[in-house]
């Protein structure tokens, strides 16, 4: 044997091993990459799902953020028309004919007359209560119409003025209206 044979065989030898050596590393290399893709897909897999459920709690917020919208456009919608109801209310009374205010401060003064020593009324109908009573007039309020009686001293005061039966009334009666108009 010479020494090329033996140069031959250590070449052949390093080249086995070599090819060994590579062989190992592709299969280590695959197994390696293997692992890497099942851990992306993992990785993948957990991202998606967590995308998806914020994606799903999102469209869920917006939905009821919308539904919610929908229900205060709503109630400010009801709202407006209650007050323009009441409005149409108080204007009704406001402009009523001047003999149905006559009957009406009639009959509060003679309901409710005696329990007070002094009156108030708007200034349009100062003139007339002044006639229709015998208590001292004590002056002009802001209202639509109606009566203020009170005691000698001023501690208590019963308001008997159109703007607060309207507002009572309105009050005691805003679930029926709203029955009534928005069934």
């Amino acid at each position: 044997m010479g020494l090329e044979d033996v140069v031959n065989d250590i070449l052949e030898q390093a080249r086995s091993k070599a090819a060994a050596i590579h062989a190992q590393a592709e299969e280590e290399a695959a197994t390696l990459i293997n692992k890497a893709q099942s851990r992306a897909d993992e990785i993948m897999q957990t991202h998606q799902a967590e995308v998806d459920a914020y994606i799903e709690r999102m469209r869920k917020q917006e939905i009821s953020s919308s539904h919610l919208e929908m229900k205060r456009a709503a109630l400010n919608a009801k709202k407006e028309i209650l007050d323009s109801v009441y409005q149409s209310a108080k204007d009704a009374v406001s402009s009523m004919p001047s003999e149905k205010n006559v009957e009406l401060l009639k009959a509060i003064l003679d309901k409710h007359g005696s329990s007070g020593t002094r009156v108030y009324s708007n200034e349009k109908d100062a003139r007339l209560v002044r006639e229709m009573t015998d208590l001292t007039y004590i002056g002009g309020i802001d209202c639509i119409g109606g009566l203020v009686l009170e005691n000698d001293d001023g501690t208590v005061r019963m308001d008997y003025t159109y703007d607060r039966i309207l507002d009572d009334v309105s009050e005691q009666s805003l679930k029926q209206i709203s029955d009534i108009l928005f069934e």
